[in-house]
């Protein structure tokens, strides 16, 4: 059940450039793995949404990286810090897969590690555009890591030729090109979140011809059973003002149905 808190700030390590901040859970469910909740930094007037990244006994751990105000806040706390913690929020992962195979490309590592523990330790596809970067691969067990230019993707193929199921997270252009791979992956999708619970339409996408609220369809999104493609945002997330979407569905339960809106975006952070 999705909840506020007021949690204090346990311990913030650097792994190559991220930053992974963990605080006391208080009385926080984790949730599914693929939501997210929101983090409000102190002296911050907007939260920003974070995939929950670990979910150890007593904390909720997420990873980051400091790409704009408000992530630089939350990258720049220090234990005793306090920071207000909303969620769990969104859909996320279908987690009853048979033969799960867990990609990731950059920050979009962020998910996995709580993925992985839940389903105890499959394997993973990550890829990194350096070494620094690919630090964060040691969250993941039983990850084999790429680095630049080697894309994550050409490794890919095999493994889903040999049945592994898909659910991956990672920038757009990998989500593409995983999807163009593994046509029933289970994805996790990028876009701007002000509020997380649908308020402000920010995560605005057309799916079906039909506005819906990102962070309420998703932001994991899979193949409907019936047939249909993913309900994927086309074309670049966070620079248009209408985004598109093919057939859909949800792959965890979403805290409210979807409404008709219209799109206004608004520029954020989501790690």
């Amino acid at each position: 059940m999705r909840r506020s808190e007021r949690l204090r700030v346990l311990a913030n390590e650097a792994i190559g450039p991220y930053a992974l901040v963990r605080v006391e859970r208080g009385g926080l469910d984790p949730g599914v793995p693929g939501q997210f909740f929101m983090l409000e930094a102190p002296g911050r007037p907007l939260p920003r949404a974070m995939s929950l990244c670990q979910a150890p006994p007593g904390e909720l751990a997420f990873l980051l990286e400091a790409v704009g105000p408000g992530t630089r806040a939350l990258a720049a706390t220090e234990p005793g810090d306090e920071l207000n913690v909303y969620g769990p929020l969104g859909n996320g992962y279908r987690l009853e897969v048979e033969r799960p195979l867990l990609v990731g490309g950059g920050i979009g590592v962020a998910p996995l590690p709580y993925l992985s523990q839940r389903l105890g330790a499959p394997p993973a596809l990550l890829g990194f555009r350096s070494d620094w970067y690919a630090e964060a691969a040691a969250l993941v067990p039983n990850a084999e890591v790429v680095v630049e230019p080697i894309l994550v993707t050409e490794p890919l193929a095999d493994l889903v030729r040999d049945g592994h199921k898909v659910m991956a997270c990672g920038p757009e252009p990998m989500l593409e090109a995983v999807r163009a791979i593994a046509p029933d992956a289970q994805l996790a999708w990028e876009a701007p979140m002000a509020c997380g619970y649908g308020a402000c339409y920010g995560c605005s996408v057309e799916i079906d011809g039909v506005l819906q609220r990102l962070c309420i369809a998703g932001p994991v999104l899979e193949a409907p059973k019936n047939g249909g493609t993913h309900g994927s945002p086309v074309g670049p997330l966070l620079h248009t003002s209408r985004r598109r979407a093919t057939s859909w569905a949800p792959a965890g339960p979403s805290p409210a149905p979807p409404v008709h809106a219209t799109s206004r975006p608004n520029r954020g952070e989501r790690g």
